[in-house]
């Protein structure tokens, strides 16, 4: 993307024997609210700390509005906001006291943006940082990290552990700032946060990149199919599309399927064994757990050349739902085949 205002370009980083990330490629276009969405220990917190220049890559760039987060740490720095789970705040000042030492590393409009946020998120003034709740003294992280309104602003999990009020103040500010052509980087795993502020989503599993598109566009191609059998034991074919796991309950199969042909219906006529088959929208959240889950079932094309005895043909509507994908004779997608850069 020529407008990124973040590019990760095959990044790889490695701690002892874990994998924090593994040729990861990303870009972060400008004006939205990119969500980083991963279970704990996916690598999120590890990419933003190398786009902060606070962690070096083993191999791969990154840079940041412009600059490389390996020589330009620093510009990054000046230039961003950031806010993390637990803000390093210097306990003994006063909100207003620790606002007047940031500024002098901005402008000199930074004191009275500063205090006007203040008063926005209801910080009581005159009260140490120390005497404050952690909601807060996340408002004062917030306002501390926008109030020079920098172009693009970093949250890390920055509603961990926040009550409901406040958790609604962090994400209302995220919109707010998208609406005036700002960029938010947004790492969770709150995926009901991410659902309902979100322009884009990125899903990092055990350090790759699994999924990276609009959320609307993601939300319309990913369906969930539900198929009625004529019996428990029926086999049937796997819907035509990108099928990224199944299962099965009783007289039920479940498919979360991406890109599902217009045709499909076509495939479950009176003799496949099914009675009824419908497809409805797919949840962020089951779009997750489908991409994410180790233990889903992820259903494999059979190959001409590896028909058994016994077994369906490829282009069999009864095949097992194990091997077949209906109407199709290649193997069915992952999510992942697509182009992350959209």
């Amino acid at each position: 993307m020529s407008d990124s205002i973040i590019s990760l370009r095959n990044v790889c980083k490695r701690y002892g024997r874990t994998q924090a990330l593994d040729h990861l490629s990303l870009e972060v276009p400008e004006g939205v609210v990119f969500a980083l969405l991963g279970e704990n220990g996916a690598g999120k917190t590890t990419m933003i700390r190398i786009l902060t220049g606070f962690v070096q890559p083993d191999s791969g760039s990154a840079t940041v509005l412009g600059h490389s987060a390996s020589d330009g740490a620093m510009q990054i720095r000046q230039s961003i906001g950031y806010v993390s789970d637990a803000p390093a705040l210097y306990d003994w000042m006063k909100a207003e006291e620790i606002g007047w030492f940031t500024s002098a590393f901005y402008d000199d409009a930074f004191p009275l943006r500063y205090l006007e946020l203040l008063a926005a998120f209801d910080v009581p003034t005159g009260v140490r940082l120390k005497n404050m709740s952690k909601g807060q003294r996340a408002k004062v992280a917030l306002a501390l990290a926008t109030a020079h309104d920098p172009k693009l602003l970093i949250l890390d999990e920055p509603t961990s552990g926040l009550d409901p009020m406040v958790r609604r103040q962090f994400l209302e500010s995220m919109v707010d700032r998208a609406a005036l052509g700002r960029t938010v980087l947004l790492s969770s795993h709150q995926i009901s946060e991410v659902e309902r502020v979100a322009d884009w989503v990125a899903i990092v599993h055990k350090g790759m990149l699994k999924v990276c598109e609009p959320l609307e566009t993601l939300r319309a191609r990913t369906l969930i199919v539900t198929a009625t059998l004529d019996h428990a034991s029926t086999t049937v074919a796997v819907p035509a599309g990108n099928v990224l796991c199944e299962s099965r309950n009783g007289r039920q199969m479940r498919w979360v399927v991406s890109d599902l042909s217009d045709d499909w219906r076509a495939f479950y006529g009176p003799d496949s064994g099914v009675t009824d088959a419908v497809a409805v929208p797919a949840t962020l959240e089951e779009i997750f757990v489908a991409v994410c889950d180790d233990r889903a079932v992820r259903p494999a094309a059979l190959n001409s050349d590896a028909i058994g005895p016994g077994m369906n043909g490829p282009n069999d509507r009864r095949g097992t739902s194990e091997h077949a994908v209906a109407g199709q004779t290649v193997p069915a997608r992952s999510i992942t085949d697509h182009s992350l850069h959209r």
